[in-house]
């Protein structure tokens, strides 16, 4: 359960399968690009993760603008909790960190604490065999698997099968720009898409209820 003023640190399902990351992208830390900890820098601790770049970031959440206000976020692979933490501090009201890593995932957990973050659970777990319908519905996913696997398509419908989604939910996918976009489920369909260096970042939106504008 999520809880003002208390991070929670699950561990499920103890053997992991998932690929871990490779690191094509080299930094020992990054930084939050807006909101209350605006500046604030967050360590790359955990070997082979990947976090999604600064400018990658700032587009990102310029796209997010209308929806990031109590949004309820999922960040499935969390890495340095560079995506979630970016979401609370720009006002979402709540973010569930997935990280099959422990180093990595007790890494989030002490940058949480020092930020005094409400709103946050951090989770150990298998993408794949994590019960996302018990922790939704949820208005923000980020979706930033290796690029090695899980591949995007098994995750869209692992999310669409899942009842974790809100209506109008927002799926960021970030993935190997040489990467064909995953098939979508009929009432999804990309809004923003762009590739920066090696990576090709989209928005997808779920619904009808909400677009994201040009």
């Amino acid at each position: 359960m999520l809880g003002a003023g208390k991070i929670d640190i699950v561990i499920c399902n103890g053997s992991l399968s998932v690929s871990p990351r490779k690191a094509t992208r080299q930094s020992s830390v990054v930084r939050i690009i807006a909101g209350r900890w605006k500046g604030r820098r967050i360590p790359v601790v955990a070997e082979g993760v990947r976090p999604t770049g600064d400018r990658v970031r700032e587009t990102l959440f310029n796209w997010l603008m209308p929806f990031i206000r109590d949004a309820r976020c999922l960040d499935l692979f969390a890495g340095t909790g560079a995506l979630g933490i970016e979401a609370l501090s720009r006002g979402a009201r709540s973010v569930v960190f997935a990280e099959r890593s422990r180093v990595a995932a007790k890494a989030i957990k002490g940058m949480l604490d020092e930020l005094a973050a409400d709103g946050a659970e951090v989770i150990v777990a298998d993408a794949l065999k994590l019960d996302l319908g018990a922790k939704g519905p949820f208005d923000i996913v980020f979706l930033d698997p290796p690029f090695s696997g899980p591949h995007l398509q098994e995750l869209c419908k692992l999310l669409q099968q899942s009842d974790a989604l809100a209506p109008s939910a927002q799926i960021y996918m970030e993935m190997d720009r040489k990467q064909a976009l995953p098939e979508l489920p009929g009432t999804w369909s990309v809004r923003k898409e762009q590739t920066a260096g090696q990576v090709r970042f989209v928005l997808v939106s779920c619904g009808n209820e909400l677009a994201v504008q040009e």
